[in-house]
């Protein structure tokens, strides 16, 4: 039930791979320690295959919904969290792109707000877009409607 106007993000399947990548290494250790030193390793490779496949799906679970009036984070495969934020208590935007996000095009988006549940908002592995001039116009629009003026 999204409007035209809604937007719509989620992590990369890349971000959500290079995030999982430690653990698939740690699998193919162990298969080299079964290989090498003892048979007993193989039975944590599949362990830790579950454990970065979990991780993996966890990642791409994110979703951030960019609205008019709010910002809406769903989290979570068996447990699902979503958080609302408000428009209006958007404060200060924040984009970082390490070496290796810059290379696939990917961004890490931090929105500090005045909410007490969400100071930091954090919109991890996701692509780059002109989507901080979008939110940038729909706080100041927000705020308007609502009213509200920041005295420095």
């Amino acid at each position: 039930m999204t409007q035209n106007d809604d937007i719509l993000l989620r992590p990369a399947m890349l971000f959500a791979f290079f995030k999982a990548f430690p653990l698939i290494l740690l699998a193919l250790t162990f298969l080299l320690l079964a290989w090498y030193l003892s048979p007993y390793f193989v039975l944590f490779s599949p362990a830790v295959c579950g454990v970065a496949w979990y991780r993996l799906l966890y990642i791409r679970s994110f979703k951030y919904l960019v609205s008019a009036e709010y910002i809406l984070i769903t989290k979570g495969i068996f447990f699902k969290r979503i958080d609302q934020v408000e428009m209006f208590r958007v404060k200060d935007y924040i984009i970082t792109q390490p070496f290796i996000l810059q290379i696939c095009r990917l961004m890490y988006l931090t929105l500090k707000s005045t909410d007490e549940e969400n100071k930091v908002i954090r919109l991890e592995g996701i692509p780059e877009s002109g989507i901080l001039d979008t939110i940038r116009d729909r706080v100041l629009s927000a705020r308007k409607n609502n009213n509200i003026y920041e005295i420095n």
